[in-house]
C-alpha cells in the first residue's frame, strides 16, 4: 500500500506502516498533521511504526513532541515506533529534551524495516531497489 499527500507519504511493507515526512522544515504547523496519522494507525493497532525523516532538515519541539506522545501510545499497545535519520539540528533537540535515548534510530529506511520481526502471513510481495523496500501487489 502506498498513500502519499503533498507533506506526508506511507508505506506498507509487511506489517510494517512506514511514513514519510516530506518536508525540509517539520514545525508546529504539520505537527497537527503528522498526530492525527500517528493517532489513526495506533487506533488501528499498527503495533510497527518508521517514521522516515530524511528529508528534513528541521524539526522543531512541537513536532517531536508528536514523535513522543506517539512513541508512548504506541507502547500502550506494545508496539514500537523507529526513527529514520533524524538530522543534526533534531538529534541536538532530542538529546536537550532528554528524548535522544527514548527512541530506537536508524540511519536508512532499510534498516528500520529489518529492524522488526515480519509478520509474513500477510500476502506482500518486496523486492529491494537501491537499498530501500519496494511493495508489489
Amino acid at each position: 500500500m502506498r498513500i502519499v499527500t503533498e507533506d506526508f507519504e506511507k508505506l506498507q511493507i509487511y506489517d510494517v506502516v512506514v511514513e514519510v515526512v516530506n518536508l525540509s522544515r517539520a514545525t508546529y504547523k504539520e505537527a497537527g498533521q503528522l498526530k492525527k496519522i500517528l493517532d489513526n494507525d495506533i487506533e488501528n493497532k499498527v503495533g510497527k511504526i518508521i517514521v522516515d525523516l530524511s528529508q528534513c532538515e528541521f524539526i522543531d519541539s512541537t513536532f517531536l513532541g508528536v514523535l513522543v506522545l506517539s512513541l508512548k501510545a504506541c507502547a500502550k499497545i506494545d508496539g514500537d515506533l523507529r526513527l529514520v535519520r533524524p538530522v543534526e539540528i533534531a538529534k541536538s533537540l532530542m538529546e536537550k529534551s532528554g528524548t535522544l535515548n527514548v527512541f530506537n534510530i536508524y540511519e536508512s529506511l532499510n534498516d528500520a524495516v529489518q529492524s522488526f520481526e515480519f509478520d509474513t502471513k500477510k500476502n506482500y510481495y518486496l523486492s529491494q531497489n537501491n537499498g530501500i523496500f519496494t511493495q508489489y501487489n
